[in-house]
């Protein structure tokens, strides 16, 4: 059966049974410290299972896009080894919340599995939780109750902690499962062994295909179970094991999800799959990682060098090695695929059909980008072959080639042991370990556990048309950062606005009859406002007043609503390929990332600035439409952000023609503004570009500073024609260099000139050894003028403020008597306390031990006795 035809199926058979089919939600984590990708399919819900917020339907199921590649879910170095795992894959799940439990997930799982696919009974083995001493819990008795009138008693197998027990991460809503294992051997296979001994024993062809996750505890950060207010069914299945089970082969990259990618792959580059092991693992990898990146970047994650964009960078980066080590192909190769992927996955997942031109660009531009890495970093590893000592290269500089470079650790290691070199494994791991414990200790925030104080709460966010209120706490807890505490406090009302869409929180205080307590910042965790507060209030329990800082209110509005009015204008000059990246907006300035290849000249920001102040000049009043439907919104053309999830109601912000969806604070006309001035625009990443602009004051006072820069500058050139002025400066400048340069030449010929008669013979080598007062660059050029001299060597050294510049030159000739400038720069550098290298008729090297000049010249003579 063809993927797409299963998935239906899958989909079909839980709307059957009153659940709620929903899309997929980003794979890109939003508001959630904890996670930076979905990992599961019940990421999205996480906050009902915790009792933040009510579901607004109790039954339902999707096919959700998921992402392991860190943290405790982190499949990726077995990707491509073997035949089941993946980075990218899609979970079929379907959840349960406060409603059915146990009997009816077991129940209509089996039914699916048998009656709906059709597939054998006697292949299934399940398991059921042995219980824990550890979390004082009993066996799940239920569920073996529940499956034994299904499934054979010998199927059922007790699985412990580990394997049965199921948790998002150190803390959160878990609680104990029953995995469906199939046994996809053969008959023969089957007779010889019995598939109850291979369960969770990581046999390619003995797989677990669902869990059924009973959601009955909150693990909090002490460890400790708490009850969950409701009991939750979360059920996932994964999509590709099912696929590879229901077309009858033995490999999920044997199925329709993958073989398109691979033998797009194999036949462009005359491969051919099934022969090598090294190619087939490559290949593999490839089509794993080309989903997982393509899925990421629609999901607005472009790769970077932080947080989640590095992660994204390493998949493609990993992907690029394997092409490039195994399939021995040096270009940019990875993008042709998103084509095969857009026909293969585009009906179900629209966002990258229609993205389908930036994110192949994208991925070119990282592939190029990376290629040129591994050509600089092979560089620069056969620099260090040449200087290894005893066949043995420094851990440490290998992790500098890793850590500085991108150079994969792995690669290192393969093109050593080609050359019989290895290096020191515990040095590179010493300084791996130190640079997580620096990072670990960078970031090491300690969170107590919620103190809640009033349950169910509401959590109403009142700021938009008001920025004082009453309030009360709902629930505090303590956060430690080093030595610096703070806490973080939920009301039940609050006119602060939560940092979200790239707009900052607001900051504030709040007030108390014992003192007056900084809110210093307000962000969204689960769906609940969260306050960072100095101080927490004598007494927890009692009303308080708050009052968001207004004037920071004011600009961050002005700025916000610049960025829509930037956002349309970029899109109606350069084109409607523009769409939103990301975007910082504060109360200082406004911060623009953009899809985008080209540089914007100064013509066009102009025509983009005025465009925008035209908007300013107009005065256009806001229309808020409040709580409309995500199809109203489509319908009135509102502009919408891929990689965000939307509520089935939304808030739409209009100006005139700009139209966004925008939980953000604006401003009320657009005259509120004053005026935006532009002041950089500029690449951040492989097909982003980003503009930074100011408004209102900070925009009046940056053109003030420009105007008193001109006025100073009109004063120290005595001119009103600045630009007239600075041209004849820049002329003037370019003759002296000229001038400077002429003078240069004939007196390095005269120090030339000089230090040829200084030659001294020793044997049959003339030699030039003295201390100089020249540049290296000087010195350079002096040594490279005498290279054709027959039987001479030129060692130059000079002082400049305890700095010490050594120079060898050798002339061609005695470098074929074997002569080697790099060899012996690293004896006479020893003099002067530095180290050198280069090339064997010439190496330079520095020093900062002046005194060791004349002992240095006295060995230079005894090189060629």
């Amino acid at each position: 059966m063809q993927a797409n035809k299963l998935r239906k199926l899958y989909l079909d058979f839980f709307k059957s049974k009153k659940h709620k089919i929903v899309p997929s939600s980003s794979m890109v984590i939003k508001e959630d410290p904890t996670l930076m990708f979905t990992n599961a399919g019940m990421n999205q819900f996480k906050n009902i299972f915790l009792g933040y917020s009510k579901a607004t339907d109790l039954r339902i199921a999707n096919s959700q896009k998921c992402l392991r590649v860190s943290g405790k879910h982190n499949d990726l170095e077995v990707v491509g080894h073997d035949t089941y795992h993946h980075t990218m894959f899609e979970m079929l799940g379907s959840w349960s919340f406060g409603d059915y439990f146990k009997e009816d997930a077991i129940n209509w799982a089996w039914e699916f599995l048998i009656d709906v696919c059709k597939l054998e009974k006697d292949r299934f083995y399940v398991t059921v939780f042995e219980g824990s001493d550890e979390d004082d819990i009993e066996k799940d008795h239920e569920a073996f109750m529940i499956w034994e009138k299904v499934i054979e008693k010998d199927k059922i197998l007790y699985g412990n902690k580990q394997d049965n027990f199921w948790e998002m991460g150190e803390t959160g809503p878990c609680g104990p499962c029953s995995e469906i294992h199939y046994d996809n051997r053969s008959i023969s296979e089957r007779k010889k062994i019995d598939g109850s001994s291979l369960v969770n024993q990581d046999h390619p062809q003995v797989i677990e295909i669902w869990n059924l996750v009973f959601m009955q505890y909150n693990r909090v950060s002490n460890g400790v179970l708490e009850d969950l207010p409701k009991k939750h069914v979360d059920t996932g299945m994964g999509f590709e094991r099912l696929a590879m089970i229901m077309q009858g082969v033995k490999s999920n990259y044997d199925t329709d999800l993958f073989k398109p990618i691979i033998n797009s792959m194999a036949t462009k580059y005359n491969i051919t799959y099934g022969v090598n092991k090294e190619k087939d693992i490559a290949l593999r990898v490839i089509a794993d990682h080309i989903r997982a990146i393509t899925f990421a970047i629609a999901d607005g994650q472009l790769p970077s060098n932080t947080k989640a964009g590095y992660v994204i960078r390493r998949i493609l980066r990993r992907a690029v090695r394997y092409s490039y080590n195994f399939l021995d192909i040096k270009v940019a190769c990875i993008y042709q695929l998103v084509d095969i992927l857009v026909n293969e996955y585009g009906i179900q997942f629209p966002e990258i059909a229609v993205q389908k031109d930036l994110i192949s660009r994208v991925i070119k531009k990282e592939e190029e980008m990376f290629l040129s890495t591994l050509k600089q970093g092979l560089q620069l590893l056969d620099r260090m072959i040449k200087n290894a000592n005893d066949n043995v290269v420094s851990g440490k500089k290998v992790f500098e080639l890793y850590d500085t470079f991108g150079f994969p650790v792995d690669l290192t290691a393969l093109i050593l042991r080609e050359k019989q070199i290895t290096f020191d494994i515990a040095d590179f791991d010493r300084e791996m370990k130190n640079q997580r414990d620096r990072s670990k200790q960078a970031n090491k925030i300690n969170q107590s556990d919620w103190i809640i104080l009033r349950e169910n709460s509401d959590n109403i966010f009142l700021g938009y048309d008001i920025l004082e209120s009453d309030v009360s706490v709902s629930r505090y807890r303590e956060v430690r950062n080093n030595d610096i505490v703070k806490y973080e406090l939920v009301f039940n009302q609050t006119p602060f606005y939560a940092e979200g869409g790239g707009q900052v929180g607001d900051v504030g205080k709040l007030f108390c009859s014992e003192k007056e307590i900084n809110i210093t910042n307000t962000k969204k965790e689960n769906k609940l406002i969260i306050h960072t507060a100095d101080a927490l209030p004598d007494n927890v329990k009692s009303n308080f007043k708050v009052l968001v800082d207004k004037d920071k209110r004011d600009n961050i509005s002005r700025n916000h609503t610049a960025t829509h009015l930037l956002h349309e204008s970029l899109r109606g000059l350069l084109g409607n390929h523009i769409m939103q990246k990301g975007s910082l907006v504060n109360d200082k300035y406004l911060r623009f990332d953009f899809s985008h290849f080209n540089s914007i000249n100064q013509k066009e920001i102009e025509m983009i600035e005025n465009d925008i102040n035209r908007k300013i000049l107009n005065n256009i009043p806001i229309i808020e439409h409040n709580d409309i439907s995500i199809d109203q919104a489509k319908n009135m053309g509102a502009l919408m952000l891929f990689g965000e999830r939307y509520e089935e109601k939304v808030r739409m912000i209009q100006f005139d023609s700009s139209k966004e969806l925008c939980g953000g604070t604006h401003v009320r006309s657009t005259g509120e503004i004053g005026f935006i001035k532009i002041l950089s625009e500029g690449s951040v990443s492989s097909g982003t570009r980003r503009i930074e602009a100011v408004t209102a004051s900070e925009a009046i006072n940056f053109c003030n500073r420009q105007g008193d820069l001109l006025s100073d500058l009109k004063f120290i050139l005595k001119s009103n024609n600045i630009n007239e002025s600075v041209q004849k400066l820049i002329r003037r400048n370019s003759d002296l260099e000229k001038e400077l340069l002429l003078l240069k030449k004939v007196n390095n010929e005269n120090i030339k000139d000089k230090l040829i008669r200084s030659t001294i013979r020793i044997g049959k080598v003339r030699l030039i050894v003295k201390e100089v007062d020249l540049s290296s660059s000087d010195m350079k050029d002096i040594s490279f003028s005498l290279r054709t001299e027959n039987h001479l060597a030129v060692i130059l050294v000079s002082n400049h403020n305890n700095k010490v510049i050594l120079t060898v030159m050798f002339s061609d000739d005695l470098v074929e008597y074997g002569f080697r400038a790099n060899k012996e720069i690293n004896k006479l550098s020893e003099y002067i306390g530095g180290k050198g290298g280069g090339q064997p008729f010439f190496a330079t090297a520095g020093g900062n031990n002046p005194l060791g000049i004349p002992l240095l010249i006295e060995a230079s003579k005894k090189l060629f006795k």
